[in-house]
């Protein structure tokens, strides 16, 4: 997308705006609903964005649960790289961020791309910065049960960890297919900004996508049906388990989230 459609927000917007898919790819009864698993939010950043730090701490609390919401969320940060020409390279940037962004926004119907933006299970989205809308967004959310996944870590290379999980998805996959994705994600940094929008600041940041990879591809499959799969994930200078988690996600080919698990990882691999 052209850079003149690119907009760093500070305004807050009254609603979230959400599109509805016309292809429901998971059936689920009312009592199913109810009592479904958390809610994904997905939060597109930058620290080359001024108003970026603010949504960075909207989505703090809320992975602490400051909101006391009724229903768990996974949350994820994904930093855009589309900011970094403005005078400070964000460490954690990455142009794959930046296209999974742009398929939300075709999806959403969306006319601009622009930070900080939440998308809340695939469906809705609002501007990362305003918490009420963000809490409206995420009380709305379709529900899905959680994939019950039982996780295995190893460390295969002083630099690569193995994640392997098998396990029911809890919730039926049609013809349509989905992808089953697993994100590898660190809390707890703080960066000196000397340069751009941000200069002079001191960036905290958690939830931060490091690595994500496809498990699997699944069609046609029942809610009970076991799944496994493996991915590895190469590791980047200064990992730290006690910092890191992973989230599960399963994901429709027109971005729907139909559930999501977390794990953090030992402290000790």
């Amino acid at each position: 997308m052209a850079p003149r459609l690119w907009a760093c927000f500070s305004r807050r917007s009254s609603n979230a705006d959400v599109a509805h898919e016309k292809n429901v790819t998971a059936d689920l009864t009312a009592e199913e609903q109810k009592r479904g698993g958390p809610v994904l939010v997905e939060l597109f950043s930058s620290q080359g964005c001024a108003t970026s730090p603010a949504a960075e701490l909207v989505l703090s609390r809320l992975g602490r649960g400051d909101f006391q919401l009724e229903m768990p969320v996974v949350v994820l940060a994904y930093h855009v790289d589309y900011w970094d020409y403005q005078g400070w390279k964000d460490p954690y940037g990455s142009s794959q961020w930046t296209v999974r962004q742009k398929a939300y926004v075709e999806a959403l119907g969306l006319d601009t791309i622009f930070t900080p933006q939440v998308v809340i299970q695939g469906k809705a989205q609002c501007m990362g910065n305003d918490e009420n809308a963000l809490i409206t967004a995420i009380n709305r959310a379709p529900r899905f049960p959680a994939p019950s996944f039982q996780a295995t870590f190893k460390m295969t290379s002083p630099d690569s960890l193995q994640v392997s999980l098998t396990g029911p998805l809890r919730t039926k996959v049609d013809s349509n297919g989905a992808n089953v994705m697993v994100a590898l994600y660190e809390g707890g940094l703080v960066t000196d900004c000397p340069r751009g929008e941000n200069k002079g600041r001191v960036l905290s940041n958690d939830y931060v996508v490091r690595k994500l990879e496809k498990l699997c591809t699944v069609k046609d499959v029942s809610a009970k049906k076991t799944i496994s799969g493996t991915v590895n994930f190469s590791l980047w200078e200064g990992f730290n388990s006690s910092k890191c988690g992973v989230a599960i996600f399963v994901q429709s080919t027109s971005h729907q989230i139909f559930g999501s698990q977390n794990f953090q990882l030992p402290d000790e691999i």
